[in-house]
């Protein structure tokens, strides 16, 4: 019987886990339910023709487009103030046209035909009777509670809730039910937020008036995006609705939760998070032929010598001296574990020490987690509120799963902007080979030219005239991605492929600024090397292309010669006396393939080569 495997035992095979942006798996998931305001609000016109729901449809639509590419969420969908009933509570008022779920392109399909049927299919509820029995959004809010509570504590609940009505009770007279209703909407709410669902209200503006969260929903609502709707255009809103929710989605995701250890045992929870992320194209993944559905790929180990079903874990093993040391894979884990410390706080050093330089890979931002360990908020910020009064930088040791290495911890004040959070960087220190001075490989470096005080000048002006301002690496989007995006999107919505969605590619050169570039840099170049340089340039390389070119035909005649020459027995004619009855170009074949002279008469080429003969 065979032990195991041998291949790859002790090699670091495993990804560090820095990279590997799911590895920790907390709110890597989603489960959103779009809770849509179907009231005589919602039915008011937009543009062109169309109400504020047809425009909030379209916006949602393009979001579960966004959501399938980039996420594997669930999601449902729910309208309330609606006529028809469909929940499994029978409540009325509330719709439920999908729910919770996997997100398919079959539903994205069914869901923009509901645009032109929505009123056939569901239809608005267009007021609310002052005498009402119920609101409809005390049930809406219970019917997505129960639409959200599977699904693990390491799933996101959502509840997307869209309308341009800020006053839901407006149709209530009387005060007393008013506040009964405010009561049990508030308190149904909190019940929801008990059960970890966020509440995240998108308001609409109307022509007539801003929304105003005051006056009812900021009693209820866990996030509030208002700010980029106060002063919103009712044309542009629909792109800004779209933008809204394509920020909530792609939210920072915890990179993984380590434990800072610091003097005499006392540990800190951390969270780390990859600020900026690199697109990748999705995996493929293997497809019934018949059914299109995912396969599932199964693995098992037979013993060669039985033929039996091996149901415990394959061993591995490694030759030492002729034998087959047997390991288990947690001995093997066990051996390439280098410490069961994840960071460890060693000391710290002025930031004057940390150069530009030593920061090779992006940096990973580190946040105190309150809830894995008690009190880590309270001494994560007593050693941020240190090290940026001292102007100090923490030095600590990093324990991978395979690997380790020097890491700086370096506080991060918030910007004014409040686009740079308050937190710390941790920077991955280089080791001693990954920083090699160029000096030390020049034998001398007083032949290497040296730029005048001048030429420092015109240079660095040049730099600052090329200058890109407010450049970010966001704005240039991958174009082959968004090209594939765009086919699987037109593939799997059975769009026509005359509608496939174009997609600019920002990459391309800016031809006023390569206009800019070259203005700026001629100016340089004729200030450091003079105004004719180009010509010079320019005559250098034809001179050199001649003479090249007659190199070349130099060497093809000598090759052609030397080959032409083998035909003759140069030696024999010598002797015979027969080169005198050759030619004068035949003489001269043997002086091109030894590089003679080809100067003079027959005689004289005739006794230079009697004379190479040694005759």
């Amino acid at each position: 019987m065979d032990f195991g495997t041998r291949s790859r035992l002790f090699e670091d095979d495993e990804e560090e886990e820095e990279l590997n942006y799911d590895a920790d798996g907390l709110a890597n998931k989603e489960h959103v339910v779009y809770l849509i305001d179907a009231g005589c609000d919602m039915m008011m016109p937009f543009e062109k023709g169309d109400s504020y729901l047809k425009v909030v449809m379209k916006a949602v639509e393009e979001d579960l487009k966004g959501r399938i590419l980039a996420r594997d969420d669930k999601v449902g969908i729910c309208f309330f103030n609606t006529l028809k009933k469909k929940n499994i509570q029978e409540a009325d008022g509330v719709y439920v046209w999908s729910e919770l779920d996997d997100l398919t392109a079959e539903l994205i399909r069914n869901f923009r035909s509901l645009h032109e049927n929505f009123q056939k299919d569901i239809g608005s509820q267009m007021a609310i009777a002052a005498n009402a029995q119920q609101i409809p959004l005390y049930d809406a809010i219970w019917v997505v509670t129960a639409m959200l509570r599977s699904g693990g504590k390491n799933v996101a609940k959502i509840v997307r809730l869209i309308t341009n009505n800020d006053d839901p009770f407006s149709e209530v007279n009387d005060s007393f039910s008013e506040k009964e209703w405010k009561r049990l909407i508030i308190q149904k709410a909190q019940d929801a937020a008990d059960l970890g669902i966020t509440l995240d209200l998108l308001p609409l503006n109307t022509p007539d008036k801003s929304f105003d969260v005051n006056v009812f929903y900021d009693q209820i609502m866990h996030e509030t995006d208002v700010d980029s709707f106060e002063n919103a255009d009712p044309a542009s809103m629909l792109e800004q609705l779209q933008s809204t929710m394509k920020k909530r989605m792609y939210k920072k995701r915890v990179v993984r939760k380590m434990l800072l250890t610091v003097a005499s045992g006392t540990e800190i929870a951390l969270r780390t998070y990859a600020m900026i992320r690199p697109s990748v194209p999705p995996s493929h993944i293997f497809v019934d032929s018949l059914t299109n559905q995912p396969l599932k790929v199964e693995r098992t180990f037979i013993c060669g010598d039985t033929g039996s079903l091996m149901n415990e874990p394959l061993k591995r093993f490694e030759e030492y001296q002729g034998k087959k040391v047997v390991l288990s894979v947690d001995e093997v884990s066990e051996i390439k574990k280098i410490s069961d410390v994840q960071l460890r706080l060693l000391g710290f050093k002025s930031l004057a020490c940390l150069q530009p330089y030593h920061n090779l890979r992006p940096p990973t931002f580190i946040y105190p987690d309150e809830e894995a360990v008690k009190g880590s908020t309270c001494a994560f910020i007593a050693l941020h509120r240190a090290m940026v009064r001292l102007k100090k930088y923490a030095v600590a040791f990093l324990s991978g799963r395979a690997t380790s290495q020097l890491v700086a911890l370096v506080a991060q004040e918030e910007s004014d902007n409040q686009e740079s959070p308050n937190g710390m960087n941790m920077i991955h220190l280089p080791y001693s080979n990954d920083i090699r001075p160029a000096e030390k490989y020049h034998a001398s470096t007083s032949s290497v030219p040296r730029a005048s005080s001048e030429q420092i000048v015109m240079a660095t002006d040049m730099i600052k005239k090329l200058h890109l301002k407010n450049y970010s690496v966001t704005d240039y989007p991958d174009p082959a991605l968004q090209k594939q995006y765009s086919t699987l999107q037109t593939v799997a919505l059975e769009q026509d492929e005359e509608n496939l969605p174009t997609t600019e590619d920002f990459t391309l050169p800016d031809t006023k600024l390569a206009e800019r570039a070259e203005f700026f840099v001629k100016i340089f170049k004729n200030g450091v090397f003079g105004e004719n340089h180009e010509e010079e340039e320019r005559e250098a390389a034809a001179a050199k292309e001649r003479g090249s070119a007659a190199t070349q035909k130099r060497k093809a005649a000598a090759d052609l010669a030397a080959t032409e020459s083998q035909e003759y027995n140069w030696a024999q004619l010598a002797d015979t006396g027969k080169l005198k009855d050759l030619t004068t170009e035949q003489l001269k074949i043997y002086l091109r393939a030894n590089k003679l002279p080809l100067a003079g008469k027959k005689d004289i080429l005739i006794n230079r080569i009697l004379t190479h003969l040694g005759k």
